[in-house]
């Protein structure tokens, strides 16, 4: 998939782990797992709000788009 989720990048830079970060935005540490490690086959807006206000960023910081992974 050309989508790549940076998901744990973003969260090494603000230093915060994955349950910590899944109480936050209220979802289950499994399945923010599987955003982390670029399983996921999509993402809830809702869900990308939260990341972004728990995180401070923007939707970019967290999704980027390689086309030779395609």
């Amino acid at each position: 998939m050309a989508i790549i989720i940076n998901l744990d990048v973003i969260m090494a830079k603000r230093k915060i782990g994955t349950t910590e970060l899944s109480e936050k935005i209220g979802i289950t540490p499994a399945n923010l797992s599987i955003l982390k490690n670029n399983k996921a086959k999509a993402i809830r807006f809702s869900t990308l709000d939260a990341l972004c206000k728990a995180l401070d960023c923007q939707p970019a910081d967290i999704l980027a788009y390689d086309e030779e992974k395609v």
